[in-house]
C-alpha cells in the first residue's frame, strides 16, 4: 500500500519530511523593479568616481572627457563591452579601476543574472533557514493534520496566546503545508507515522503534539512513534471511533478526544436542549463569550472553597485525579492544585505563576 507523500508514477514527490518555512510574498513586479534600482544605483555610482577623476583618462576622438564620456565609458565597462576609445591612463585611474570600478563592475553583473543566481543559491540560504530554526526551536507544539480538527486546534492555541513561530505543522498533502505557511506556520510535508517526519519538526523536543489526522490507525502510529521519541511530550490525539479510544491511551495518549461520538452527543443535546448546546458550543469556541480555562490556584485562594474563586469552578484537578467542585476532598484547595474554571474570554489574561500559551 502506498504512503502518503510517497513519490507515484508519471511524477516526482517531494523527499519525505521536507520542512517549509513561512517567507514573505513578494510579487516577481517588485523584485525585478528592486533589482534594476540597485543596478542603476551602482551604475551612477561608478559615474560619478570616473567623472571626479575624469583628469586622469584619456579620450582618442578628443582632448577632453566630460560627463557624457564618464556615462559613456561606465556603461560600456560595467557590460564588459570595452571598446577601448576611453582608457585611465594616470595612475589614480587606473587604482581606482582595480580596487572600485572592476568590483562593481562584478557587482552589476551579479545584479542583472540575479534571477539566475537566486535560484541557484535557494537551497544553500533555505538550509541556512532551517538550521537557525532548528537552533532555536525549544517547547513548541506539534500539529498533525492541518485539516478541519487541526486547524480549529491551531486557532483554538492562538486565541491563548501561543505564538505562530511556536508551532510546527506536519501534514502530507503539500496544498495543506502550503495553507500553513500562508498562515504563519513552519510546515513539514509528510508521512508523520515516519519518525524521520517527526524528527524534521523537532518531536524530540517539544512541549505536547496533537495528533489529527483523517484515520484512527494513524492516530495509534502517530502516538507510538511520538512517545518513543519523546517520552515526555504531552499528546493529546482524534479518533473518530471510540472503541479505538483504550487503544489511543495503551499507545501513549495523555487525552483522547473522540470526535465522531462527542458530535453525535452534541447532535442529540441540541435537539433535547438546543439553549444548553449553544452554551456547549460557546465554552469549545476560545475567544467569544464564554472560555473554559485550566489555570493553577493563586496563593489567595489556596486553603479556600472553589466557590470562593472569582471564576466559576467546574472541577479540581489534584495529581492525577479530577474532582467536581462539590467533592468533599476538595473543599480546601491546595496550593498544588490546578482548576478548571468559567470565565468571561475578554477576562482571559495569564493568571500569576502561568505561561502565556500554556495550553495544558
Amino acid at each position: 500500500m502506498k504512503r502518503p507523500g510517497d513519490t507515484g508514477a508519471g511524477g516526482a514527490a517531494r523527499p519525505q519530511g521536507s520542512v517549509l518555512l513561512p517567507r514573505p510574498d513578494i510579487s516577481p513586479q517588485r523584485q525585478v523593479l528592486r533589482r534594476l534600482l540597485t543596478a542603476l544605483v551602482v551604475l551612477w555610482v561608478t559615474v560619478l568616481l570616473v567623472y571626479l577623476d575624469r583628469d586622469g583618462y584619456v579620450d582618442n576622438s578628443d582632448a577632453g572627457v566630460s560627463f557624457l564620456d564618464c556615462l559613456y565609458y561606465t556603461t560600456v565597462t560595467l557590460s564588459t563591452t570595452g571598446y577601448g576609445d576611453i582608457t585611465p591612463a594616470s595612475d589614480s585611474a587606473r587604482l581606482v579601476n582595480t580596487l572600485v570600478v572592476t568590483p562593481l563592475r562584478v557587482l552589476f553583473l551579479i545584479i542583472l543574472i540575479g534571477t539566475t543566481l537566486e535560484a541557484l543559491t535557494d537551497r544553500t540560504r533555505q538550509q541556512w533557514r532551517l538550521n537557525r530554526w532548528r537552533s532555536a526551536l525549544r517547547d513548541h507544539t506539534v500539529v498533525v493534520g492541518f485539516g478541519t480538527k487541526g486547524r480549529s486546534a491551531v486557532q483554538t492555541l492562538l486565541s491563548t496566546g501561543q505564538r505562530r513561530d511556536r508551532i510546527v505543522v506536519i501534514d502530507p498533502l503539500p496544498q495543506a503545508v502550503r495553507t500553513a505557511n500562508a498562515e504563519g506556520f513552519a510546515g513539514v510535508e509528510g508521512d508523520a507515522t515516519r519518525s524521520e517526519v517527526l524528527i524534521r519538526a523537532e518531536v524530540q523536543r517539544a512541549k505536547q503534539i496533537v495528533i489529527a489526522p483523517q484515520r484512527d490507525d494513524t492516530s495509534v502510529l502517530v502516538t507510538l512513534t511520538a512517545r518513543q521519541l519523546n517520552p515526555r511530550i504531552s499528546i493529546v490525539a482524534a479518533v473518530r471511533e471510540e472503541e479505538n479510544a483504550p487503544l489511543l491511551r495503551q499507545s501513549g495518549a495523555d487525552q483522547v478526544i473522540t470526535s465522531a461520538s462527542a458530535a453525535g452527543r452534541l447532535l442529540g443535546l441540541a435537539m433535547l436542549s438546543p439553549n444548553a448546546s449553544s452554551v456547549i458550543e460557546d465554552l469549545i469556541q476560545q475567544g467569544t463569550g464564554l472560555d473554559l480555562k485550566e489555570r493553577p490556584v493563586t496563593k489567595a485562594e489556596a486553603g479556600g472553597s472553589p466557590r470562593d474563586c472569582a471564576d466559576l469552578v467546574v472541577s479540581v484537578v489534584r495529581g492525577h485525579r479530577i474532582l467536581a467542585f462539590d467533592d468533599p476532598d476538595a473543599a480546601a484547595l491546595e496550593l498544588t492544585d490546578r482548576l478548571v474554571v468559567i470565565h468571561r474570554a475578554s477576562q482571559t489574561r495569564p493568571e500569576p505563576g502561568e505561561r502565556r500559551g500554556d495550553s495544558r
